[in-house]
C-alpha cells in the first residue's frame, strides 16, 4: 500500500525499478518509512550536489545545507560553478554523505532556485545553520541571502535504502 500525501508532507511511497536479479521485491512489503529519509536528510552534514553544465556535462560539489520543510536549502556564491549551472539548468541531484559498501543510501532528484527568503524563513534557517555547524563556527545572519547566495531545492522523488530489499521511492506532488 502507498502513502499519499498527507497534510504533514508525508509522500507516496513505492518502489523504484532496479534490473532484475539485484533482490528489490515487486511487492511494497518492507518499504522504509518517510521519517528513515527525512531524518538522514535533516542530519546530513553533507551533500553532495549533482548539476549540469551549460555545455551538458556533469558538475558535482559538496556542500552544507538545511532540510527544512521538506526542501534542502544550501547556500553558495552566485559566481560559484553550481550557482551558474541552476541559472541555466534547474534540475538538481542531491546525494547524502554516505552509503559505505551500498548500505544507507538517500538521494534526492528535484529542481532548485535561487531564493530570496521572507524574513520568518530566513530566520528559521540561520537558526538551522548554526545548530548543524556550530562546530565549524558557521552561523549565517537572517539578512545574509537578501541580495541571493540561497537555493531551495524541491524535492520531485526520493530514493533510500539501508539494503536493497529495502529500497523504497517517494513521490512528491
Amino acid at each position: 500500500m502507498t502513502e499519499p500525501v498527507s497534510r504533514q508532507g508525508v509522500p507516496r511511497a513505492e518502489r523504484p525499478i532496479f534490473p532484475d536479479g539485484y533482490g528489490v521485491p515487486d511487492t511494497l512489503d518492507g518499504l522504509l518509512p518517510w521519517r528513515h529519509a527525512d531524518e538522514r536528510l535533516e542530519r546530513a552534514k553533507i551533500y553532495w550536489i549533482a548539476t549540469t553544465r551549460p555545455d551538458g556535462r556533469p558538475h558535482v560539489s559538496p556542500i552544507w545545507g538545511v532540510w527544512l520543510d521538506n526542501t534542502l536549502f544550501f547556500d553558495g556564491s552566485p559566481q560559484a560553478r553550481r550557482s551558474r549551472n541552476l541559472a541555466a539548468r534547474p534540475h538538481v541531484a542531491a546525494h547524502l554523505d554516505s552509503g559505505g559498501e551500498g548500505k544507507d543510501v538517500v538521494v534526492l532528484e528535484g529542481t532548485s532556485g535561487e531564493l530570496r527568503p521572507p524574513p520568518e524563513l530566513a530566520a528559521r534557517l540561520a537558526a538551522a545553520y548554526a545548530a548543524k555547524y556550530r562546530a565549524e563556527n558557521y552561523a549565517p545572519e537572517p539578512t545574509q541571502w537578501d541580495n541571493g547566495g540561497l537555493y531551495a531545492v524541491r524535492p520531485r522523488v526520493v530514493i533510500a535504502w539501508t539494503d536493497l530489499p529495502t529500497a523504497t521511492r517517494w513521490r512528491f506532488d
